[in-house]
Parts: structure tokens; sequence; C-alpha cells
């Protein structure tokens, strides 16, 4: 069976979210997660960068910014949510978020009732 790609960095990431959600349990806002997130991971001797700038075009014009919560590595998107329940919505943000951050592999991690991790990569469209 084929290993997959960055799952050291992947399984580092998603034993902070555990080390997060059983220190803090469930029922804080995102933002609280995050700052945690922020420190485990680094403790854990990842490279974290926050609100990592996603820029947005259309046509070959820049249209806007998006912040994703982070990149670790250079090379896994992360986003995070604190919702009961992980919407179809969110796990397609998160692959076209990895499509304009030319990133391969990201990951969505829910801090419900108990952790949800979907791991997510970027799609690439075929050339003729």
């Amino acid at each position: 069976m084929e290993k997959l790609q960055h799952e050291e960095i992947t399984q580092k990431i998603i034993g902070c979210a555990y080390h997060v959600h059983n220190a803090l349990g469930a029922g804080y806002y995102e933002l609280v997660y995050q700052k945690a997130m922020q420190i485990a991971m680094t403790k854990a001797g990842l490279k974290v960068v926050p609100e990592y700038r996603i820029e947005v075009v259309y046509d070959g014009e820049f249209i806007g910014d998006y912040y994703a919560d982070f990149l670790v590595n250079d090379v896994i998107l992360l986003e995070l949510k604190a919702v009961e329940h992980i919407q179809p919505a969110f796990e397609v943000q998160l692959v076209n978020n990895l499509a304009g951050a030319k990133i391969d592999i990201g990951l969505l991690i829910n801090f419900g009732s108990s952790v949800i991790v979907k791991r997510k990569f970027r799609i690439y469209k075929k050339t003729k």
C-alpha cells in the first residue's frame, strides 16, 4: 500500500487536535481552538503560518483575498471549525482554497463534541 503524502505531518497535526480537544473539551469558539492549535503545533516542532493569505483570481484578475487558518510546514493547508456538524460546503471551500494556494493537501478539523478530521486533496484540471 502506498504511503500517503506527508503522512507524518498530518499525524502530528491530528495528534495536536486531539491533545487540544482533550484539554479544552467542546463548546469554545473557533478562535480559542485556533490559538491552542498554534501553540500545540509549534511545540510539536511544526512550522506554522497562521492566517495564510490566498489570492482569489477570476479570469486572470485579482478579486480578493481569503485567509486559511494555517499553512503547516509549507505543505498542508489547515482549516478549523467548531460546529456541531461539518457541512459539505466547508469541504468544497477547502478544496477551492487548495487550488488557489497551489497546495496539494488540506485538513479540515472540527472541534465539536469530538474531533472530526477530513483530508482533502487539490484537484488538478486535465489539460489537452
